[in-house]
């Protein structure tokens, strides 16, 4: 027999031998199928939503909590908050760079007065730093709304009930001292005087968060 022939056979046997292992394992599952033994397929497990849920429950807020997270599912905002204790406009704008501001003589959460929030807005279409556009489109917000700010285990919940632009050398922002509010600012410097967009909202509730 030649080399070449040798090698014909060589093949058409493993051609041969592949087909009858197709066709076994092809009877096989048809028979374990039918009878119901077959394994379960394994689909790997989805998790919906944030790692972090609201409950239905209201939280008992026995003390003042600092704000770390805004969340306005409208208008897409997601922000984290930072909490400085100086006035000084040095150190506001550099919290301004990571993200929301919350102003250091407003209200905490979960006590009477008004949480006062500051965050840039920028409609650059290319912008590295993202916390320029922490209160992007916030002038979107429509009344009754909600817009969701956290602490690290409450979830505190305002619903909007006004939005204007304000001229920043004419307008104040009021604090209302009374009840429990929630005022967010657009705002380029803490320094400069520009029109800003004044968003606010009323507070509805308190609920407690798990986790996943």
């Amino acid at each position: 027999m030649t080399n070449k022939g040798a090698i014909r056979e060589v093949g058409e046997r493993r051609g041969a031998f592949a087909f009858a292992f197709i066709s076994i394992f092809i009877l096989t599952f048809v028979f374990l199928n039918s009878v119901g033994v077959t394994p379960e397929p394994i689909h790997p497990k989805v998790i919906d939503g944030p790692v972090t849920n609201t409950q239905e429950t209201p939280a008992t807020v026995s003390s003042p909590q600092m704000p770390i997270r805004i969340v306005a599912k409208d208008v897409g905002l997601d922000a984290t908050i930072a909490n400085p204790v100086s006035t000084d406009v040095e150190v506001l704008d550099q919290a301004l760079l990571k993200g929301a501001v919350r102003y250091p003589t407003s209200a905490q959460l979960g006590v009477e007065g008004t949480v006062l929030l500051f965050g840039h807005s920028s409609y650059l279409p290319v912008v590295h730093n993202q916390a320029y556009k922490a209160f992007d489109d916030i002038q979107k917000l429509k009344t009754g709304q909600i817009i969701h700010v956290y602490s690290g285990d409450t979830d505190y919940q305002y619903s909007v009930v006004g939005v204007r632009v304000a001229d920043a050398n004419q307008d104040s922002i009021e604090l209302t001292p009374q009840g429990k509010h929630l005022t967010l600012v657009t705002c380029d410097s803490f320094s400069t005087k520009s029109n800003r967009f004044i968003v606010t909202a009323d507070f509805v509730g308190a609920y407690s968060l798990v986790s996943n």
